[in-house]
């Protein structure tokens, strides 16, 4: 009996060494100074997205990975609900939130970089609609992505326009609301211009969309931190200011030429 016990706590140890291990391990990843954790939306491009091969790819990502590559960081592209991405910073399970992030009303929410985009959001309707500017919206459908720029504007300094419209309509995807527009589910679609552009050009369609000259909001695009973390902060900016000043950031951007992303850039200017 005395020896079957000796061997049952030898046994119990060594689980428990075991265990204390694979924690330690865990924990090793976890505080890795050289990782660096990217919260993006996968649904919005030319900024982040999954491409035909399945590998997440898009602007911002580039200039994450620059970022990372003159650090000697290793980049981690997490993608998150945009609906949890607080939950997700505040918890620690990403670095940061890159991807499209408007600081205009956040600006005491998060800790910022300098802006680096100058973006707008705009309203995109069917040639064949008739739909020429804002005032034909008026008893039209129109969807937007939820917790998006352009639903906290029409929510907010934009409300009398949208109570124009018949229905303001959620979707979790900018690609779903084009479905639902190309199969008349919907009638417009308010959308960040640079993302307007990628759908628009993607499809191969250019000449079934217009995107109205009229302008819900303009907006800044900068990667937002949680706050108070102004040690890391501080070392994206010094990285991402010397790539705009030796043009590696322009350079990026010729990639996404056909997004219209290179003529909203506003770091370095």
């Amino acid at each position: 009996m005395k020896k079957k016990f000796v061997v049952l706590l030898a046994l119990i140890l060594i689980a428990g060494m075991t265990l204390t291990g694979c924690g330690s391990k865990e924990s090793e990843v976890k505080n890795d100074e050289n990782t660096f954790v990217v919260g993006f939306d996968a649904e919005f491009p030319p900024y982040g997205y999954k491409d035909s091969d399945g590998n997440y790819v898009g602007f911002d990502l580039d200039l994450a990975q620059e970022v990372c590559d003159r650090n000697g960081w290793t980049l981690v592209k997490q993608p998150v609900d945009w609906d949890s991405k607080d939950m997700e910073i505040d918890s620690g399970t990403i670095d940061c939130i890159w991807n499209g992030f408007t600081m205009n009303g956040r600006e005491d929410d998060y800790t910022w970089t300098e802006p680096y985009i100058d973006n707008k959001q705009v309203v995109v309707v069917s040639k064949s609609s008739g739909i020429t500017d804002f005032a034909g919206l008026k008893g039209k459908t129109v969807e937007t992505q939820k917790d998006s720029s352009a639903l906290a504007a029409l929510q907010g300094d934009q409300k009398d326009l949208a109570a124009t419209f018949a229905t303001l309509t959620e979707v979790a995807d900018y690609n779903s609301a084009f479905m639902d527009l190309e199969a008349g589910a919907c009638d417009a679609i308010a959308m960040d211009i640079g993302v307007a552009n990628y759908q628009i050009n993607s499809r191969g369609k250019a000449s079934e969309f217009i995107i109205l000259d009229e302008i819900i909001s303009s907006e800044q695009y900068a990667v937002g931190f949680k706050k108070g973390n102004t040690e890391l902060r501080d070392k994206v900016q010094a990285t991402l200011d010397e790539m705009a000043k030796n043009g590696t950031i322009d350079k990026i951007a010729e990639k996404y030429a056909d997004f219209g992303v290179p003529g909203s850039l506003c770091i370095g200017k």
